[in-house]
């Protein structure tokens, strides 16, 4: 199969938004390989700007826009990290953002992405067709939809993030947050370019395997509301772009129950003093199995976008 993204489209992703984004620590801990028995390079995305790794994808995707369509401004569907990266592009850029969110988008997220300076507007969750939000917010203002995942310079930002861990750390297995799959896409792309033998791992909430239902299947399938801890990984369905790239180069899928995931963010609070919203710590939860005892395996914490109070009433 012949692959729509390549890792010249990531390296030239990762030459156009350098200025603006942060090269993102690998953290170490002695008490994560103790808990994991495996030697643990944690990639720590949840210290990017915006608090996520998708600021890397709003980025390159603004960037690559002209001069006309930014002036026409930018619209996005977002539960929280999509949203708040595309208003804190948009304002560094000096594009006009709007933002759809769930009514009962997180809180944190929801300010947050107001603080960058997007107007926000909020919706019904069980909106059949949210896409149809921004199509309309685009036929009447000319704004440019600036998707979260299905989109192959949205791919080719997220994979950004993988192409610096390859250059950062030695390991056998990479083990990568799943949803709509841009970050699974781009990382797995990014990987096989530059560390061809290392096992890709993507992992999900148990109720949230629309990845895992859709290999099994060999075509996307939907898992229709899927409720998990982890909102950042709780969409329904793979991109129709981005799934055939995870079917080809992803090596596994592995399922985590939303207990685990809270376990281990608790965990890497107590222990390392990180603070990592559910969709980056499921990770960790994945390696806290066992699974990978007695090898190198890097972790991406994909986010750590999540208020005091609700960490609290996840965790407390």
């Amino acid at each position: 199969m012949t692959q729509a993204l390549t890792i010249d489209d990531i390296n030239a992703a990762a030459d156009r938004i350098q200025p603006w984004v942060h090269v993102t620590p690998v953290m170490q801990s002695g008490s994560v390989d103790e808990a994991t028995g495996a030697q643990v390079h944690l990639k720590c995305e949840h210290l990017q700007r915006s608090g996520s790794f998708k600021a890397r994808g709003a980025y390159n995707k603004m960037l690559s826009l002209t001069d006309e369509q930014r002036g026409a401004g930018v619209v996005a569907v977002s539960s929280g990290n999509h949203g708040a990266a595309v208003a804190l592009a948009a304002r560094s850029l000096g594009v006009e953002a709007t933002v759809f969110m769930p009514q009962d988008a997180p809180e944190l997220k929801r300010r947050a992405t107001e603080a960058y300076g997007a107007g926000v507007v909020t919706f019904d969750r069980s909106t059949p067709d949210r896409d149809a939000l921004a199509i309309r917010h685009s036929r009447e203002h000319g704004s440019t939809i600036m998707e979260p995942y299905d989109d192959h310079i949205v791919m080719a930002g997220a994979g950004t993030a993988a192409l610096e861990l390859s250059g950062q750390a030695g390991f056998d297995v990479v083990v990568v947050p799943v949803s709509g799959g841009g970050l699974m896409a781009g990382s797995a792309t990014a990987l096989r370019a530059t560390l061809p033998g290392v096992h890709i791992v993507g992992v999900e909430p148990a109720t949230a395997n629309d990845t895992e239902r859709s290999l099994e299947a060999g075509e996307p399938i939907e898992v229709p509301d899927p409720q998990t801890v982890a909102d950042g990984l709780a969409i329904p369905k793979p991109g129709r772009l981005t799934f055939p790239i995870v079917a080809e180069l992803v090596d596994e899928i592995v399922t985590v129950e939303d207990a685990d995931t809270l376990m281990a963010m608790r965990f890497l609070f107590e222990r390392t003093k990180q603070v990592v919203e559910p969709s980056g710590a499921i990770t960790l939860a994945a390696a806290m199995t066992g699974r990978y005892r007695g090898q190198s395996v890097a972790l991406m914490a994909s986010g750590g976008n999540i208020g005091a109070a609700q960490f609290a009433a996840l965790c407390g």
